[in-house]
């Protein structure tokens, strides 16, 4: 399923500007968020655990980070708005709308402005 997942990807942002983290696939480590982490109330302890995956993200250099679940990407977004990291937060959905030329301008929210007005798709305004 992470190779899939990783042609998808390649697919829509092109493979030169695919990052891929290490480790990966089956070794990847965890964000930190999920099974209920996320809204358990202990904050800080889900930010420490985290700081391993901001780690992991950081040593990418990459100027987005790629989630693929709503968990992922809350935790992921949290952890690089703490800590003040470079990197953009967006949903793999997100990416392949936007890739399609389907992606609305009010979902765009987590794009970076390098992306906000790639392609923007008005439904209301189409006969």
């Amino acid at each position: 399923m992470a190779d899939d997942l990783r042609y998808v990807v390649k697919s829509v942002v092109g493979e030169e500007n695919f990052i891929d983290m290490t480790p990966n696939r089956s070794n990847n480590f965890c964000c930190g968020g999920g099974g209920g982490f996320l809204q358990s109330g202990y904050q800080d302890a889900r930010r420490d655990y985290g700081k391993i995956k901001a780690d992991q993200i950081l040593a990418t250099g990459a100027a987005y980070c790629i989630t693929p679940c709503h968990n992922c990407h809350a935790q992921v977004h949290d952890l690089s708005e703490v800590r003040h990291h470079p990197w953009q937060t967006t949903h793999l959905w997100t990416l392949i709308c936007l890739s399609m030329g389907i992606l609305g301008p009010n979902e765009r929210e987590y794009l970076g402005d390098d992306l906000k007005d790639v392609d923007v798709f008005h439904p209301e305004s189409e006969a």
